[in-house]
Protein backbone atom coordinates (compact mmCIF):
# COMPACT_ATOMS: atom_id res chain seq x y z
CA UNK A 1 0.00 0.00 0.00
CA UNK A 2 1.15 3.37 -0.92
CA UNK A 3 2.68 5.88 1.86
CA UNK A 4 -0.52 8.01 3.13
CA UNK A 5 -3.19 5.53 1.96
CA UNK A 6 -5.26 3.70 4.70
CA UNK A 7 -7.29 0.42 4.00
CA UNK A 8 -10.79 -0.19 6.07
CA UNK A 9 -13.66 -2.95 5.48
CA UNK A 10 -17.13 -1.42 5.99
CA UNK A 11 -20.49 -3.08 6.03
CA UNK A 12 -23.98 -2.06 5.68
CA UNK A 13 -26.78 -3.61 7.42
CA UNK A 14 -30.37 -3.05 7.08
CA UNK A 15 -31.02 -5.04 10.19
CA UNK A 16 -35.51 -5.05 10.12
CA UNK A 17 -36.84 -2.89 13.00
CA UNK A 18 -38.77 -4.73 15.14
CA UNK A 19 -42.28 -5.73 13.93
CA UNK A 20 -44.88 -7.53 15.65
CA UNK A 21 -45.70 -9.52 12.66
CA UNK A 22 -41.21 -10.82 12.68
CA UNK A 23 -42.23 -12.15 16.24
CA UNK A 24 -45.08 -14.54 15.39
CA UNK A 25 -43.13 -15.60 12.27
CA UNK A 26 -40.25 -16.24 14.68
CA UNK A 27 -38.29 -13.42 13.65
CA UNK A 28 -38.24 -10.92 16.18
CA UNK A 29 -35.33 -9.44 17.58
CA UNK A 30 -35.32 -11.36 20.67
CA UNK A 31 -34.88 -14.37 17.99
CA UNK A 32 -32.35 -12.81 16.30
CA UNK A 33 -30.06 -10.17 18.06
CA UNK A 34 -27.71 -12.49 18.88
CA UNK A 35 -27.03 -13.88 15.29
CA UNK A 36 -27.20 -10.43 14.07
CA UNK A 37 -24.06 -9.53 16.39
CA UNK A 38 -22.45 -12.61 15.65
CA UNK A 39 -22.36 -12.17 11.68
CA UNK A 40 -20.96 -8.54 12.42
CA UNK A 41 -18.56 -9.20 14.36
CA UNK A 42 -17.46 -12.53 11.81
CA UNK A 43 -16.68 -10.11 9.33
CA UNK A 44 -13.91 -8.01 11.26
CA UNK A 45 -15.06 -4.30 9.77
CA UNK A 46 -14.33 -1.08 10.59
CA UNK A 47 -17.21 0.65 10.63
CA UNK A 48 -20.70 -0.64 10.06
CA UNK A 49 -24.00 1.55 8.64
CA UNK A 50 -27.33 0.24 10.33
CA UNK A 51 -30.24 1.13 8.68
CA UNK A 52 -33.75 0.20 10.39
CA UNK A 53 -31.83 0.49 13.80
CA UNK A 54 -34.34 1.58 16.38
CA UNK A 55 -33.23 2.58 20.13
CA UNK A 56 -33.50 -1.15 22.35
CA UNK A 57 -31.54 -2.34 18.44
CA UNK A 58 -28.98 0.44 19.23
CA UNK A 59 -28.31 -0.63 22.53
CA UNK A 60 -27.88 -4.44 21.90
CA UNK A 61 -26.02 -4.07 19.45
CA UNK A 62 -23.60 -1.24 21.06
CA UNK A 63 -23.32 -3.89 23.93
CA UNK A 64 -22.56 -6.90 21.66
CA UNK A 65 -20.00 -4.76 20.00
CA UNK A 66 -18.33 -3.01 22.80
CA UNK A 67 -15.02 -1.34 20.37
CA UNK A 68 -17.69 0.61 18.10
CA UNK A 69 -18.40 4.11 18.94
CA UNK A 70 -21.83 5.13 17.13
CA UNK A 71 -23.60 8.33 15.56
CA UNK A 72 -26.87 8.98 14.57
CA UNK A 73 -29.61 11.39 13.63
CA UNK A 74 -33.21 10.33 14.84
CA UNK A 75 -36.72 11.66 14.00
CA UNK A 76 -38.04 13.86 16.94
CA UNK A 77 -40.02 11.17 18.75
CA UNK A 78 -40.36 10.52 22.53
CA UNK A 79 -37.89 8.41 22.37
CA UNK A 80 -34.30 8.68 20.91
CA UNK A 81 -33.95 6.58 18.30
CA UNK A 82 -30.71 6.88 16.04
CA UNK A 83 -31.47 5.26 13.10
CA UNK A 84 -29.32 4.95 10.48
CA UNK A 85 -26.43 5.10 12.82
CA UNK A 86 -22.78 4.81 11.94
CA UNK A 87 -20.73 2.82 13.81
CA UNK A 88 -16.86 2.88 13.59
CA UNK A 89 -13.88 1.34 15.78
CA UNK A 90 -13.06 3.85 18.24
CA UNK A 91 -9.39 2.60 18.54
CA UNK A 92 -8.22 3.09 15.19
CA UNK A 93 -10.26 6.04 14.17
CA UNK A 94 -11.71 9.47 15.83
CA UNK A 95 -14.68 11.26 14.73
CA UNK A 96 -13.48 14.62 13.33
CA UNK A 97 -17.23 16.20 13.07
CA UNK A 98 -20.62 14.54 12.48
CA UNK A 99 -23.73 15.65 11.21
CA UNK A 100 -27.19 14.62 8.74
CA UNK A 101 -30.28 16.62 7.46
CA UNK A 102 -33.96 15.20 6.14
CA UNK A 103 -34.51 14.22 2.83
CA UNK A 104 -37.27 16.79 1.98
CA UNK A 105 -37.87 20.46 1.00
CA UNK A 106 -36.63 21.36 4.46
CA UNK A 107 -34.13 19.43 5.16
CA UNK A 108 -33.27 21.22 8.34
CA UNK A 109 -36.27 20.86 10.15
CA UNK A 110 -36.40 17.95 11.38
CA UNK A 111 -38.82 14.66 10.82
CA UNK A 112 -40.14 16.70 7.59
CA UNK A 113 -40.90 14.71 4.57
CA UNK A 114 -42.09 16.04 1.25
CA UNK A 115 -42.67 14.71 -2.78
CA UNK A 116 -44.48 10.75 -2.58
CA UNK A 117 -42.07 10.08 0.51
CA UNK A 118 -44.71 7.55 2.61
CA UNK A 119 -42.08 9.10 5.73
CA UNK A 120 -39.42 10.85 6.85
CA UNK A 121 -36.24 9.94 6.03
CA UNK A 122 -32.53 11.57 6.11
CA UNK A 123 -28.93 10.78 5.85
CA UNK A 124 -26.84 10.91 8.67
CA UNK A 125 -22.58 11.49 7.94
CA UNK A 126 -19.51 11.46 10.50
CA UNK A 127 -15.89 12.79 9.31
CA UNK A 128 -13.25 10.45 10.50
CA UNK A 129 -9.38 10.70 11.09
CA UNK A 130 -7.33 7.47 11.66
CA UNK A 131 -5.37 8.20 14.38
CA UNK A 132 -1.69 6.59 12.84
CA UNK A 133 -2.18 7.86 9.29
CA UNK A 134 -3.96 10.78 9.82
CA UNK A 135 -5.71 10.38 7.23
CA UNK A 136 -9.61 11.50 7.28
CA UNK A 137 -12.34 10.94 5.17
CA UNK A 138 -16.72 10.68 4.99
CA UNK A 139 -18.90 8.07 5.63
CA UNK A 140 -22.33 9.00 4.73
CA UNK A 141 -25.82 6.51 5.47
CA UNK A 142 -29.34 6.67 4.28
CA UNK A 143 -32.18 5.38 3.46
CA UNK A 144 -34.37 6.03 0.58
CA UNK A 145 -38.32 5.69 0.59
CA UNK A 146 -39.83 2.31 0.29
CA UNK A 147 -43.15 3.89 -1.84
CA UNK A 148 -41.85 7.17 -3.60
CA UNK A 149 -40.55 6.85 -6.14
CA UNK A 150 -39.85 10.95 -7.10
CA UNK A 151 -39.01 11.03 -3.62
CA UNK A 152 -36.00 8.45 -3.94
CA UNK A 153 -35.03 10.46 -6.64
CA UNK A 154 -35.19 13.91 -5.16
CA UNK A 155 -33.37 12.46 -2.19
CA UNK A 156 -30.91 11.27 -4.43
CA UNK A 157 -30.17 14.10 -5.79
CA UNK A 158 -29.96 15.90 -2.43
CA UNK A 159 -27.38 13.53 -0.93
CA UNK A 160 -25.22 14.32 -3.99
CA UNK A 161 -25.37 18.19 -4.12
CA UNK A 162 -24.43 18.20 -0.55
CA UNK A 163 -21.19 15.58 -1.02
CA UNK A 164 -20.05 17.58 -3.87
CA UNK A 165 -18.40 20.13 -1.19
CA UNK A 166 -15.94 17.74 -0.78
CA UNK A 167 -15.01 16.97 -3.99
CA UNK A 168 -11.42 15.94 -3.07
CA UNK A 169 -11.91 13.31 -0.07
CA UNK A 170 -12.24 10.22 0.42
CA UNK A 171 -16.23 9.45 0.46
CA UNK A 172 -18.09 6.19 0.66
CA UNK A 173 -22.19 6.06 1.07
CA UNK A 174 -23.89 3.19 2.25
CA UNK A 175 -27.40 2.17 2.36
CA UNK A 176 -30.81 0.51 1.25
CA UNK A 177 -32.07 2.45 -1.24
CA UNK A 178 -35.46 1.06 -1.75
CA UNK A 179 -33.91 0.68 -5.60
CA UNK A 180 -31.84 -1.31 -7.63
CA UNK A 181 -29.46 -0.80 -10.47
CA UNK A 182 -31.62 -0.19 -13.36
CA UNK A 183 -33.68 3.11 -10.90
CA UNK A 184 -33.17 6.44 -12.06
CA UNK A 185 -32.44 6.55 -8.13
CA UNK A 186 -29.69 5.04 -8.67
CA UNK A 187 -28.74 6.36 -11.79
CA UNK A 188 -28.52 9.94 -9.87
CA UNK A 189 -25.98 8.39 -7.54
CA UNK A 190 -23.95 7.65 -10.38
CA UNK A 191 -24.17 10.96 -12.42
CA UNK A 192 -22.52 12.17 -8.89
CA UNK A 193 -19.62 10.60 -9.73
CA UNK A 194 -20.32 7.73 -7.21
CA UNK A 195 -19.30 4.16 -7.90
CA UNK A 196 -20.93 1.13 -6.73
CA UNK A 197 -18.16 -1.05 -5.00
CA UNK A 198 -19.45 -4.16 -6.32
CA UNK A 199 -19.30 -3.36 -9.79
CA UNK A 200 -16.24 -2.29 -9.29
CA UNK A 201 -15.17 -5.84 -8.07
CA UNK A 202 -17.38 -7.99 -10.02
CA UNK A 203 -18.64 -6.22 -12.99
CA UNK A 204 -21.89 -4.37 -14.27
CA UNK A 205 -24.37 -7.86 -14.13
CA UNK A 206 -26.98 -7.70 -11.38
CA UNK A 207 -26.17 -9.87 -8.41
CA UNK A 208 -29.55 -10.80 -7.57
CA UNK A 209 -31.84 -9.77 -4.65
CA UNK A 210 -30.41 -8.60 -1.27
CA UNK A 211 -33.98 -7.92 0.36
CA UNK A 212 -35.21 -11.52 0.89
CA UNK A 213 -38.27 -11.11 3.39
CA UNK A 214 -36.02 -13.42 5.89
CA UNK A 215 -36.51 -16.61 3.21
CA UNK A 216 -33.06 -16.34 2.19
CA UNK A 217 -32.55 -18.22 -1.12
CA UNK A 218 -36.10 -19.28 -1.14
CA UNK A 219 -36.80 -15.96 -1.82
CA UNK A 220 -36.05 -16.18 -5.62
CA UNK A 221 -39.69 -19.13 -5.37
CA UNK A 222 -41.64 -15.92 -4.58
CA UNK A 223 -43.95 -14.04 -6.95
CA UNK A 224 -41.49 -11.94 -9.39
CA UNK A 225 -42.88 -8.75 -8.87
CA UNK A 226 -42.00 -8.82 -5.07
CA UNK A 227 -38.15 -9.28 -6.19
CA UNK A 228 -35.84 -6.45 -7.46
CA UNK A 229 -32.38 -7.18 -7.31
CA UNK A 230 -29.63 -5.38 -5.51
CA UNK A 231 -31.17 -2.72 -3.14
CA UNK A 232 -28.34 -2.15 -0.75
CA UNK A 233 -25.22 -0.31 -2.04
CA UNK A 234 -22.02 0.85 -0.38
CA UNK A 235 -20.36 3.37 -3.33
CA UNK A 236 -17.40 5.30 -3.04
CA UNK A 237 -16.04 8.33 -4.44
CA UNK A 238 -12.77 10.34 -4.19
CA UNK A 239 -9.25 8.92 -3.81
CA UNK A 240 -10.93 5.50 -3.67
CA UNK A 241 -9.98 2.23 -4.72
CA UNK A 242 -12.13 -1.16 -3.93
CA UNK A 243 -10.87 -4.08 -3.17
CA UNK A 244 -13.31 -6.54 -2.42
CA UNK A 245 -16.86 -6.71 -2.48
CA UNK A 246 -19.60 -9.19 -1.35
CA UNK A 247 -23.01 -9.76 -0.61
CA UNK A 248 -23.25 -11.68 2.89
CA UNK A 249 -25.86 -14.43 2.91
CA UNK A 250 -25.10 -15.93 6.10
CA UNK A 251 -27.74 -17.63 8.39
CA UNK A 252 -27.83 -20.25 10.82
CA UNK A 253 -30.50 -23.29 10.90
CA UNK A 254 -32.42 -21.06 8.33
CA UNK A 255 -32.77 -18.25 9.88
CA UNK A 256 -31.23 -14.83 9.32
CA UNK A 257 -30.12 -11.69 10.81
CA UNK A 258 -32.82 -9.14 8.91
CA UNK A 259 -35.00 -9.30 5.95
CA UNK A 260 -32.16 -8.30 4.00
CA UNK A 261 -28.88 -9.65 3.24
CA UNK A 262 -25.63 -7.35 4.31
CA UNK A 263 -23.13 -6.36 2.10
CA UNK A 264 -19.73 -5.22 2.65
CA UNK A 265 -16.04 -3.71 0.93
CA UNK A 266 -12.93 -3.44 1.57
CA UNK A 267 -11.28 -0.45 0.33
CA UNK A 268 -8.18 1.98 0.52
CA UNK A 269 -8.51 5.98 0.85
CA UNK A 270 -5.84 8.42 0.39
Amino acid sequence: MEAGMTSLKILCCNIRRNMPEDEESGNGWDARRDLCAEIIRAQRADVVCLQENVNPQWKDLSNRLPGFSSFGLANPDKVFNPTNAILFARTRFEMVSAGGFWLSETPHVAGTKSWDSARPRFVNWVCLRERNSGVEFRVWNAHLDHIGQIAREKQAQLIMEASEVFPDLPQLLTGDFNADAANPAIEIVKAGRWLDTYTAVHGPEDPGFTFHAFLGPRFAEEPKERIKGKIDFIFARGPVKTLSAEIIRDGRDGRYPSDHYFISAEVTLG
